[in-house]
């Protein structure tokens, strides 16, 4: 009987599960944000379906064709590549605990992701300047939303790069700062990995079609 009791009792079930207190910071944090990450790419994955769906309204404008200089999102697409492997080499030295070599991988990344920046907005300068704005057509307008989201989210990781590099010279290498600095990493990895989908289908497919 008193087996059954306490099998069935509700009250004696939630004091057991609950001894265990909640789950460790680090979890928490990375499931939340695993759960920023993944709708952040559904994000992106809508606007990759409206780029889609308008790249051919071009409104009696010029097509992706005319418009995209390849060579410059060439150059582009090595620096935010190298700038991954700058942030790889950045995660080696906080696990060795090097505070020097951690700072100058932080600072190499940071630069090539100002320079992809720079391009970026050299690109829409030009652009813009031209009169192919993004209320030329529905195609620019989908274009420079795609394009343009990515590049807000260069910055806002840049701006979070820069605050940890601070954090590391003064604070060191605590726990908190370390899974900081794994969450940025996941976050400057999953730009590369959009930024290539923006280069294949965006430009390499505009220019080909």
């Amino acid at each position: 009987m008193s087996v059954a009791v306490t099998m069935h009792d509700p009250h004696r079930l939630g004091a057991h599960h609950g001894a265990d207190g909640p789950a460790p910071k680090r979890i928490v944090v990375g499931y939340g944000f695993w759960v920023f990450l993944l709708s952040d790419f559904i994000m992106f994955a809508g606007f990759f379906a409206a780029y889609a769906v308008l790249k051919d309204s071009i409104a009696d404008g010029p097509s992706s064709r005319e418009l995209f200089d390849v060579n410059n999102v060439a150059v582009e697409t090595v620096c935010l590549l190298l700038s991954s492997f700058t942030c790889g080499m950045a995660a080696l030295a906080v696990s060795a605990r090097n505070r020097i070599w951690t700072q100058l991988w932080l600072l190499a990344t940071g630069l090539l992701g100002l320079a992809f920046f720079i391009l970026e907005m050299r690109e829409f300068h030009g652009l813009i300047q031209a009169g192919n704005g993004p209320q030329r057509s529905a195609f620019l307008t989908a274009f420079f939303t795609l394009v343009g989201c990515h590049g807000v989210h260069i910055i806002v990781g840049g701006l979070w790069l820069g605050t940890m590099m601070a954090q590391f010279w003064v604070k060191g290498f605590n726990e908190t700062l370390i899974r900081r600095f794994m969450c940025f990493s996941l976050f400057w990895h999953a730009l590369d990995i959009i930024w290539v989908a923006i280069f294949t289908i965006v430009y390499l497919m505009g220019v080909t079609e």
